[in-house]
């Protein structure tokens, strides 16, 4: 008896050792639908809804004045036109090489952020990265995705942003709506995807204690972040601005601060800041995050880390917590220097209106080969 109630501890013991290591190794990650079947009736035309309609009512305030920035409707004597110029919108061939995860980073802000980029409504894809890993070889490959790049959606049968497909309606979810917009594109099925806010980019990044930049100019935007020439860590917060901003400038000369504290230097605008320029620096942000993973030291740090993924990630119903976090550890023995990043091939667009958009200057499958991340 006393046997049976020794091995009987013994076993308890360990069930409850175990529950305490999981429930503080793996993290209790948010679900969503991502049906392959769904997906496919996106892309069949299938199922379809209507375009909402726009507003005539006139933007008062900053708030307003980002959502209307945010909308984007294509004049009914523009369509044609345009859809002569997305030629390249098409595939030759299915492309079934890869394993592929699709990073989606949705602009949706917290109150913090909202206080220096000012607040918009609902869910918009401000990043899109598409991860290759090749069934072959293993080697990793990010495919970007400008947000500004002209579609026709699956769905609503509109010229719209690839970012504005993230959209849940009647035809599916919001990745589910996105990943059809990438394979009639592309030819490229997404098997899974992890999505995060712009809270939980902060809350990462911050679990982290801050990433390193490295910028060659002193630069800055309005009070939202200002980095030195140079390299410093950083929080998420700065980080988080640094990445999305559009109207970075750059200082002219020495810096100049009065006796009053007040920053008197002469700054310019920085040249070539665009939607592809914010695609290099998530591409450095998510590399820089993944290069963090190898400087976990003890249980303490890594459950910071695994708590901030908690808040921040929603991934899909098919990849189980525990495959997550065995990606997520395999990635600690990358070399980052093997890992390709690329963009889509684009040009821009100037529509009627002024409005500057991007539009594939060549096919998806032709650029993978040209890459040599296909074979020709």
């Amino acid at each position: 008896m006393k046997i049976f109630n020794r091995y009987t501890y013994l076993l308890l013991g360990l069930i409850v050792i175990s529950s305490i290591v999981v429930s503080t190794l793996i993290p209790n990650l948010q679900t969503e639908e991502f049906d392959q079947n769904v997906i496919d009736d996106i892309i069949d035309g299938v199922t379809t809804t209507t375009v909402q309609p726009a507003t005539n009512e006139e933007p008062e305030g900053i708030e307003n004045i980002l959502n209307q920035e945010e909308s984007f409707i294509i004049p009914e004597d523009e369509v044609s036109k345009i859809e002569q110029i997305l030629i390249n919108n098409s595939f030759e061939e299915d492309i079934n090489d890869f394993d592929t995860y699709l990073l989606i980073g949705s602009d949706e802000r917290s109150e913090k952020v909202a206080e220096t980029r000012g607040k918009i409504e609902g869910k918009r894809a401000d990043v899109i990265i598409l991860g290759l890993v090749s069934k072959d070889t293993n080697n990793i490959s990010l495919l970007s995705f400008p947000r500004d790049l002209l579609i026709k959606n699956n769905c609503t049968g509109a010229i719209e942003r690839i970012n504005a497909s993230y959209t849940k309606n009647d035809c599916g979810g919001r990745a589910e709506n996105l990943a059809a917009a990438i394979y009639s594109i592309s030819g490229i099925r997404v098997n899974h995807f992890a999505s995060f806010n712009f809270e939980g980019f902060e809350e990462i990044i911050d679990s982290v204690d801050g990433i390193e930049i490295c910028v060659d100019k002193t630069q800055r935007e309005g009070y939202s972040f200002e980095l030195q020439k140079g390299c410093q860590t950083v929080n998420g917060l700065t980080t988080l601005n640094w990445v999305v901003s559009r109207s970075t400038e750059e200082l002219v000369g020495e810096k100049k601060i009065d006796n009053n504290g007040n920053d008197i230097s002469t700054w310019k605008t920085m040249p070539g800041v665009s939607d592809l320029t914010r695609i290099e620096r998530q591409q450095y942000v998510v590399m820089q995050l993944v290069n963090e993973l190898n400087n976990f030291s003890s249980l303490n740090e890594l459950n910071s880390f695994i708590s901030a993924l908690e808040s921040a990630f929603i991934i899909d119903e098919n990849l189980s917590i525990n495959r997550a976090v065995d990606i997520l550890w395999t990635f600690r023995n990358i070399d980052l220097e093997e890992v390709v990043k690329l963009t889509t091939p684009v040009d821009y667009l100037t529509l009627n209106d002024g409005r500057q958009v991007l539009v594939l200057k060549q096919s998806i499958n032709t650029f993978l080969k040209e890459k040599s991340i296909l074979d020709s």
